[in-house]
């Protein structure tokens, strides 16, 4: 018996160690089929990792991360169902990366770029419904870390999609945000937050294509060209950056 328990407790000491370097190696898989461009494959093996180790905040919102790029093509290729999917897939992941580690900002941005590119896709009140919470995430991304560019870029766009709500939903969102969230979305803090964003991150296409809509939004038509020949010069670096670029040429084709 003492020779089957001291067999049993080495097995034990031998197999956390092995899942551990698993559960990293399906990470490092991951990470290379990200900077591939090939976020399907990337998913796959983030969700490989997360089977072996539920809570490792870094599998989960990196497979957030994957699961919202796939939904973002999705819905360029209008399957819409898809990326309802994919999106609803998002945040369940990203939450749960926030619930495994709070302190991270990178978990909390996560979690607002899930919500957000959700919220984007729906029409109305739904909307509106997402925007407290995407809020709450960003501004805790930037508590933790002042220069996370993708949440400055979050922040834009949030300020951006308030301010372009017709007068019916602009009540529904006062009445549901609170008059002074509300009251805090305006036309330079969206700007104002884009600049930085592009700023921390000159080589993210995405930065510039909303900051171009914002010039736009706000009549500057010299600025927006800017902003979308910027868009087209840059190289593609990120998953849906050919689509990306698809919008600015079709916004400079609308500007002449």
């Amino acid at each position: 018996m003492k020779v089957l328990a001291a067999t049993l407790a080495a097995l034990m000491c031998v197999g956390a160690p092995v899942a551990a370097q698993t559960v990293a190696t399906d990470i490092a898989r991951g990470d290379s089929a990200h900077t591939a461009l090939n976020a399907t494959a990337a998913l796959g093996d983030y969700e490989a990792a997360i089977k072996l180790d539920t809570a490792n905040a870094e599998a989960l919102w990196k497979a957030a991360r994957e699961a919202v790029d796939l939904g973002e093509a999705a819905g360029f290729q209008h399957q819409d169902h898809a990326r309802d999917s994919l999106y609803a897939l998002a945040e369940q992941y990203a939450t749960r990366a926030v619930q495994a580690n709070p302190s991270e900002a990178v978990t909390h941005f996560t979690l607002a770029k899930a919500l957000g590119r959700a919220a984007l896709s729906k029409g109305g009140r739904a909307k509106v419904s997402y925007a407290k919470r995407v809020r709450a995430e960003a501004l805790e991304a930037l508590k933790l870390d002042s220069l996370d560019d993708g949440a400055w870029h979050v922040m834009g766009v949030w300020n951006a999609e308030i301010m372009r709500l017709n007068g019916f939903l602009r009540f529904f969102a006062k009445t549901l945000l609170g008059g002074q969230v509300f009251g805090e979305a305006n036309w330079d803090s969206a700007q104002r937050d884009l600049e930085h964003a592009v700023a921390l991150a000159p080589t993210r296409i995405v930065h510039h294509l909303d900051l171009g809509q914002v010039y736009l939004d706000r009549g500057d038509k010299a600025k927006a060209d800017a902003q979308y020949q910027e868009v087209l010069k840059l190289p593609a670096t990120e998953y849906n950056d050919k689509y990306y670029k698809q919008e600015a040429e079709q916004a400079l084709a609308k500007l002449k």
